[in-house]
């Protein structure tokens, strides 16, 4: 009575409506769009979660919208005229419509869309991979279904109270559901990654909450190129994996960008994909830094330069990356010039706290890959 007294505004839940949805979705005025469309199945892309890639953007054509973080680095000028905003930096203030480029409403797409779970595990084992690179196994207290390719955030609680995300890097496995493996890079000054390399953390307790992205193998017969760098292997090796179980016979070329041959892991996994693969499979690593009088006989330089030299056909192929973004970049960029639809470029940015700086988030849950 008094709300309607003093003309109170409604505080929510709102009305959603996405283009192309035939159901309206609720959000309240305390959750991000992106959220909501995901709570309830709705396979909107995205990857960073806290406006730092762009890869969430809707166009909004109805209604208000709360703000949180600059949209004027990310989107063009064409896509700002259009009222084009980031779906995970944006909570609803009236009821809205927006509509999504290239929505993907396939029972694939939805089918990738879990339950968002909270699971607390223990640290059950430690391998180094590299002398930066941890490859550590978590059992958790329940299962977390996951598409290979996503990942998950982590903390330590009493260490770490601020999550840190991390791609799972292995497929899922039905016989251990509640066991998962993350590849986690020691990160100078990092407060997670310095913690977890500087003693045997073997039983520490972590919290774990996900799963989280869009980044996934789709189904085709076209031929694939993968390119990663650093822990960037984790995702990729998770997805190629589930490509051998599911019998993929498309052909692969993948590029892995590392430092040194001290940099290179993982090349008997990529060995034994490559023995189950049913079509072509190639495994290039590509050293940026490897002293010249060594005896690598193999590529040396940017990996983004052997992209066209080694993949005849690459118009043709649909390309899956992993990797800071520097890296990507570059890449995309050839991909583009090469004739690759930006429809068949996947690829999920590992962004650390120097990229997300200028990103003022509010939600504090970055998607940080190799941060510390």
């Amino acid at each position: 009575m008094f709300g309607k007294l003093f003309g109170k505004k409604k505080t929510g839940p709102h009305m959603v409506r996405i283009e192309g949805v035939a159901k309206p979705i609720e959000c309240d005025e305390k959750t991000f769009l992106l959220s909501a469309a995901l709570r309830d199945g709705i396979p909107i892309p995205y990857s960073c979660r806290v406006g730092g890639c762009g890869t969430c953007k809707v166009q909004l054509l109805e209604g208000k919208v709360k703000e949180f973080t600059d949209k004027t680095y990310l989107l063009s000028q064409e896509e700002l005229r259009a009222n084009y905003i980031l779906s995970c930096q944006c909570q609803p203030r009236s009821d809205i419509r927006f509509r999504v480029d290239g929505l993907d409403l396939s029972a694939e797409a939805q089918a990738s869309v879990h339950q968002l779970v909270t699971r607390q595990g223990v640290i059950k084992a430690l391998r180094p991979l590299t002398h930066d690179i941890l490859e550590i196994s978590i059992e958790m207290d329940g299962p977390m279904e996951y598409t290979a390719g996503e990942y998950a955030d982590m903390r330590v609680p009493g260490v770490l109270e601020e999550f840190r995300s991390y791609s799972f890097a292995a497929r899922p496995d039905p016989q251990r559901a509640n066991l998962v493996v993350f590849h986690i890079r020691k990160v100078p000054g990092g407060s997670f990654t310095e913690w977890l390399h500087q003693a045997d953390r073997l039983g520490a307790r972590v919290e774990l909450r996900g799963p989280f992205g869009d980044f996934r193998l789709r189904s085709g017969a076209a031929p694939m190129v993968c390119v990663a760098g650093g822990s960037g292997m984790a995702p990729i090796k998770a997805l190629l994996e589930q490509a051998v179980a599911d019998g993929a016979q498309r052909d692969c070329t993948y590029l892995f960008g590392a430092r040194t041959q001290n940099d290179l892991y993982c090349q008997d996994d990529m060995a034994q994909i490559a023995s189950q693969w049913k079509g072509t499979f190639r495994f290039i690593p590509v050293l940026s830094n490897e002293p010249e009088d060594s005896d690598w006989t193999g590529p040396r330089g940017l990996v983004t330069e052997f992209l066209s030299r080694e993949v005849a056909d690459l118009a043709t192929c649909h390309a899956y990356m992993c990797g800071p973004p520097p890296m990507l970049d570059a890449a995309i960029e050839v991909l583009k010039q090469a004739g690759i639809s930006a429809d068949h470029i996947h690829f999920d940015k590992f962004l650390d706290k120097s990229h997300l700086a200028k990103t003022q988030v509010a939600n504090n849950i970055p998607h940080v890959g190799e941060n510390g």
